[in-house]
């Protein structure tokens, strides 16, 4: 049932959603382990092989495969029931994590554990997407009638939850790698992801009405089929190649001036500078809509990206770095917020899982290409990966935007039924 909502939405409202807790806090722990993944790959496979190379490729591969693979596992979601692809999935991740582990300590070859990695990285559980069509669902968002105020407010929640969730992860895994033993990060994300998703997997009453069975006879389509959908992955890969071009030149950078404990103050500025812009979104009324309020942040993260490789002091990194920071949650949240007047809620989780992996698929490639740049050509020129990305984004969103306006038709596509297009003006 939807939750009735007043004018002036906000955190403590959001909070006394009926059900909420019960899905939030098994949410938070089922996807704390997903932040642990690539930091925990790399410190293992490096101890193994002595190559940080042969340790990110290992980890790129993961994260491409959760890339290609998590949009079907949405699919799945809506339309079989969370629970019924969560159970399973869970099981073979935390197979797929012991067997690369185990590979990895019998010093098997690199081919090996490429191959590890593929069900490794399709198998992680889309805990994130999943929760966030459990607050569409709560809260009644459907295509072509205005969303809920507290939607915006579930989409700033879950953009602060991810990135404290980025921020607590790749810290407990590194203790635990260097602390206790190389292996004991996977270890620990292969149980934590088993036991939070069993226990997220139980809360059967908050989870979306799965729609396999009220629409069997309608033809399926995918919610890429939704052309608003396929601009706003777009839109996501240059965020992803944000956050991976400044995870490799901020280290690069770091190093290259002699001073390598400075990265994880570097990154902990830009991450608060996400964390920050997040709440504040949140606690917003805004008077403007989604659209508008993703193309304004977009153009802000162009602009602060574009001038990261030209930066060589460590204050004014940092202070860009935070800049950038500001600008990515009003983009994450206005594209999240889109998704819920754009695709209907039989499509929903697949298409949260589609802005997921196209974040995921972005800073796969972003930490490949920036990595060679920083190589060949110093660390400045491994921010143009960012710059490269935001502005190719930004050109296809703006060319675009029509697109992002809630249609009707959005409605047909997704469930395979021609109806005549309407327009909603925002």
């Amino acid at each position: 049932m939807a939750t009735t909502v007043s004018d002036r939405p906000g955190y403590g409202q959001l909070l006394r959603t009926p059900g909420a807790w019960t899905f939030l806090l098994p949410g938070f722990a089922a996807r704390q382990p997903f932040a642990m993944l690539t930091i925990s790959i790399v410190l293992l496979v490096q101890h193994t092989t002595g190559s940080y190379g042969s340790a990110g490729a290992v980890a790129a591969v993961s994260g491409v495969s959760m890339a290609l693979f998590a949009p079907q596992t949405g699919r799945l979601a809506d339309r079989f029931g969370q629970r019924a692809v969560l159970l399973p999935g869970v099981l073979v991740h935390a197979a797929s994590v012991g067997t690369l582990t185990a590979l990895a300590l019998a010093h098997a070859p690199l081919w090996m554990l490429f191959l590890a990695a593929v069900p490794t990285g399709a198998s992680i559980p889309q805990i994130g997407p999943m929760v966030r069509a459990r607050w569409a669902a709560r809260l009644g968002a459907a295509p072509g009638r205005p969303a809920s105020p507290l939607m915006t407010t579930a989409a700033a929640f879950e953009s602060v939850t991810d990135e404290f969730t980025f921020v607590i992860g790749p810290v407990l895994a590194t203790a635990l790698c260097t602390g206790v033993h190389p292996a004991a990060g996977l270890v620990a994300e292969a149980v934590l992801t088993l036991a939070g998703g069993i226990v997220f997997a139980a809360q059967r009453a908050t989870q979306p009405v799965p729609g396999g069975a009220a629409n069997a006879a309608a033809p399926r389509r995918s919610a890429l089929a939704v052309p608003g959908v396929r601009v706003l992955a777009v839109t996501f890969l240059g965020i992803g190649s944000v956050f991976g071009g400044m995870q490799v030149s901020l280290t690069a950078f770091s190093e290259e001036i002699g001073h390598p404990g400075v990265n994880g103050l570097l990154y902990g500025v830009f991450a608060a500078g996400n964390m920050l812009a997040g709440i504040a979104c949140g606690a917003i009324a805004w008077k403007s809509s989604p659209r508008r309020r993703l193309i304004i942040g977009y153009a802000g993260l162009a602009v602060t990206a574009s001038g990261l490789w030209a930066v060589h002091s460590v204050v004014l990194l940092a202070g860009l770095g935070l800049l950038v920071g500001l600008c990515i949650a009003p983009a994450l949240i206005s594209g999240y917020t889109l998704v819920d007047a754009l695709v209907p809620a039989s499509a929903r989780t697949e298409a949260f899982t589609w802005l997921t992996g196209a974040v995921a698929l972005g800073q796969a490639a972003a930490v490949t290409v920036a990595g060679q740049l920083a190589d060949a050509h110093g660390a400045s020129t491994g921010f143009l990966v960012p710059l490269t990305g935001t502005v190719l984004a930004l050109a296809t969103l703006l060319t675009l935007r029509s697109r992002l306006v809630p249609r009707s038709e959005g409605l047909a596509v997704a469930r395979g039924i021609g109806h005549r297009e309407q327009v909603t003006v925002d």
